[in-house]
């Protein structure tokens, strides 16, 4: 027998928090910014629901950035940048990513591919501009 779940003000707050940003969010950062619209928001109840919408495919986790998981809310699938030196996460949608590229993994391998996530690794453009900004002094 399948569970309900029942519809809940916090949940729907919680996932309409993190499909408004494109800023990959932590559980800290959504329970931080809807703490005082809901006074008795637990973080557990965060992570509960980001578990759960994780699960059911509502919600990617991108990775850890600095020990806590970020999440996207955009479940297409697209590649992220995350820079090393600020802890950015970035969607690369302009990317073309081979389109059949599962479908040539199974030719190849003979595995069958539900998914796959590709993640870049670096500093980001902004970070590089400090950087340099602060080498020149």
């Amino acid at each position: 027998m399948e569970k309900t779940t029942r519809y809940s003000k916090k949940r729907d707050a919680i996932f309409n928090k993190l499909a408004s940003t494109n800023t990959h969010p932590s559980a800290e950062w959504i329970y931080r910014n809807l703490k005082a619209d809901y006074p008795d928001l637990s973080l557990g109840t965060v992570y509960r629901n980001l578990s759960k919408f994780k699960e059911d495919g509502k919600i990617i986790s991108v990775g850890v950035v600095d020990g806590q998981e970020r999440y996207d809310g955009n479940t297409s699938p697209h590649p992220h940048f995350i820079c090393s030196s600020c802890g950015a996460i970035i969607d690369m949608h302009e990317l073309n990513i081979e389109s059949d590229l599962d479908k040539s993994a199974t030719e190849l391998y003979g595995f069958r591919i539900d998914f796959h996530e590709i993640v870049f690794h670096g500093v980001c453009k902004t970070c590089l501009k400090l950087h340099q900004s602060q080498k020149d002094r």
